[in-house]
């Protein structure tokens, strides 16, 4: 494992290696998943201590990371913080370094970050989230952020072909209150969250974790505060040679998503196509 790989993030690390953990590292290993990279940024002492382990154990969490000591972890998180915040203001023109052309380097990247979106997926938890959204006794409601909304969208498009009970959650806030108050726990809330990451869309997160629905959130490789409210998380790259961030490989996870919901409930769903085909015909 290599720490100095500035594109593999921290908690893309832990979620890889969380079955090599002993029993008291993965606690600390899903106290700071859930409060990241928060719970990371404090002392060893308040590290361990949320975590309900000891300092040792901490400290050799951190190793196993592949960090030689606390203080080159701090480093490390308090690096992914900075890129967390990065804006078109302050990403600057990546396009311009490098010898490629503009077209060769953005295509490339742009492969790049599908290949390492897929290759550090976490199996299990696709299988989690394609579960929840194949089971048809619950309803599912789908949001975005202020460009991510799109794919929420396209998703949303989509299931509501393969299955019934989709909503996509449209509007303003206000109408996003209204809504979730009826949420329960036979709901699922997939949320779509980029940096920079949205306080309002978190609040509905947050408000729908309250009432016992599961949440599922699509983000980048340096989560969303949501994180802390989701059951299943997926991490897509997001980072292309231009000020704008890519959600090419977002789309590319969530059709993948599609494909494999569409043929656990192939049964259902295509006598529920060759019903919709009938009505497009009468």
């Amino acid at each position: 494992m290599d720490a100095g790989n500035s594109d593999f993030t921290i908690a893309e690390r832990i979620r890889e290696e969380l079955q090599r953990f002993t029993p008291t590292e993965r606690k600390a290993a899903h106290v700071l998943l859930a409060n990241y990279p928060v719970a990371g940024l404090e002392t060893v002492a308040e590290f361990a201590k949320r975590a309900t382990v000891s300092a040792p154990t901490v400290l050799r969490f951190v190793g196993r990371l592949g960090f030689p000591g606390y203080p080159d972890f701090q480093r490390a998180l308090r690096e992914e913080l900075d890129k967390q915040s990065q804006s078109p203001l302050t990403k600057g023109n990546a396009a311009r370094s490098g010898g490629d052309g503009p077209l060769e380097a953005f295509r490339d990247r742009l492969i790049e970050n599908i290949s390492e979106t897929f290759r550090h997926l976490p199996a299990a938890e696709f299988r989690g989230v394609v579960d929840v959204l194949a089971d048809r006794r619950r309803d599912v409601h789908l949001i975005g952020g202020r460009f991510s909304d799109a794919i929420a969208r396209h998703m949303a498009a989509h299931l509501r072909v393969i299955r019934p009970g989709v909503a996509h959650m449209e509007g303003q806030p206000g109408n996003w209150r209204d809504q979730v108050v009826d949420f329960g726990a036979r709901d699922t809330l997939v949320v779509f969250d980029i940096r920079r990451y949205q306080e309002d869309v978190a609040l509905v997160a947050a408000a729908a974790a309250k009432r016992g629905s599961t949440v599922v959130l699509l983000t980048d490789q340096w989560l969303s505060p949501i994180a802390r409210h989701a059951r299943h998380i997926l991490s897509a790259r997001v980072a292309v040679p231009s000020r704008w961030d890519s959600m090419t490989a977002m789309l590319g996870l969530c059709e993948t998503l599609l494909a494999a919901v569409t043929e656990r409930l192939w049964d259902e769903t295509g006598a529920r196509l060759a019903a919709i085909d009938e009505l497009r015909r009468t």
